[in-house]
């Protein structure tokens, strides 16, 4: 490891598993101070792996959708090592893969919730801590569903795309101020989220079949994602800025899918 966040402070959300877990794993092997976020009690068991390996971890069970949470992530950066450098709003939920008829108000509220309101509260309460003491990195797990139909549920899809144009908005607003905001557009990747959907394949004899649409004719390991979130994270990326990058074996480069007549379901 090269200590490319030697010195820094970071949060992360969503740690509990894949990204979060991977991203907090790596961040403190390069040397950063952590905490980690989650609703779910794997959070803990995150916490305990970094500490293992030698990190400065603290873990706060909260939702990254509930302006006092964020707000209080921030506060504990800033308490317990004096600072923050870099955010990580990486916490998400899928949502229902329900036709665009078939979803409730409620489904879409919680969605964007968590989605969107998550990575914006990050935005305005580390923004704001980052651009008062000198500037920092934010970055923000969008997906190859916001950039064109046919990699996620109709209200998932809508929440990455609003988080692609968040980074962008908040890039631009927070011009001058030396906080560069920037976003990570996986395509599939083993996650919790995505965990019903490796446990079908597997059963079924297909996981070969998994991110065969992709020009890598693979699926992606969470350490891949956490790679570029260190990265933009880092000095490295010090005129990266108001981007969205798609990590994603080059599905983005088409997005092929069989698309159903009006009315229809796709099996």
């Amino acid at each position: 490891m090269t200590g490319e966040l030697n010195d820094k402070v970071a949060i992360i959300t969503g740690a509990a598993s894949g990204i979060g877990r991977a991203s907090s794993l790596l961040f403190a092997q390069e040397g950063a101070k952590l905490v980690i976020a989650d609703v779910s009690d794997g959070l803990q068991e995150t916490a305990q792996m970094v500490r293992d390996t030698g990190g400065d971890v603290t873990a706060i069970q909260c939702d990254a959708g509930i302006e006092n949470d964020v707000g209080k992530l921030v506060d504990a950066a800033v308490s317990q090592y004096g600072g923050l450098h870099a955010a990580f709003a990486n916490a998400g939920i899928g949502g229902s893969f329900a036709g665009i008829f078939d979803h409730t108000v409620e489904d879409w509220q919680e969605v964007l919730r968590v989605n969107l309101i998550g990575p914006w509260l990050m935005v305005k309460h580390a923004g704001k801590y980052m651009a008062d003491n000198g500037g920092g990195s934010i970055i923000c797990t969008a997906s190859v569903a916001g950039i064109r139909s046919g990699a996620g549920g109709p209200a998932y899809s809508a929440s990455k795309a609003g988080v692609m144009n968040l980074v962008k908005v908040g890039a631009q607003q927070m011009a001058t101020s030396n906080v560069r905001v920037n976003g990570i557009c996986p395509g599939i990747i083993e996650t919790g989220m995505t965990a019903p959907i490796y446990s079908m394949a597997r059963e079924k004899g297909k996981e070969d079949k998994i991110g065969q649409l992709n020009p890598l004719r693979r699926g992606g390991e969470p350490i891949e994602i956490a790679q570029m979130a260190l990265f933009l994270a880092s000095d490295r990326a010090s005129y990266v800025n108001g981007q969205s990058i798609a990590v994603d074996g080059g599905l983005s480069s088409s997005h092929p899918v069989t698309r159903q007549p009006f009315g229809q379901t796709a099996v």
